[in-house]
């Protein structure tokens, strides 16, 4: 991952804390440099500013189930799957059940 990315979006985030897609690439970016809690950190600020950002509850559920935190993985699943529903993603709300359904197989 390149430190010149991360220096940009963190640029473009401080000129848009709220845009949404530089949240999630930010938290995306983090999660390439292995920095699990500050991918979190950007994570729940994209719900904090819209909790109806489908592409982010997949994402988000996978990075708890790498950390072995899989209640909070199935929660965030089952979360994704209702906004999913709500805003009609049938795309997203597919992808959401499979994972949550193969974290279910496995534990």
């Amino acid at each position: 991952m390149s430190s010149d990315r991360l220096l940009q979006l963190l640029q473009m985030q401080e000129e848009s804390p709220a845009d949404t897609f530089v949240l999630y690439a930010l938290a995306k970016e983090y999660e390439g440099l292995s920095d699990d809690a500050e991918a979190l950190h950007y994570y729940q600020q994209i719900f904090d500013y819209d909790p109806n950002y489908v592409g982010a509850f997949y994402h988000l559920a996978k990075l708890y189930e790498r950390q072995d935190a899989f209640l909070e993985a199935v929660s965030t699943y089952e979360k994704g799957i209702a906004v999913a529903k709500e805003v009609g993603d049938q795309h997203a709300l597919a992808e959401l059940q499979s994972a949550k359904l193969n974290l279910e197989m496995e534990l």
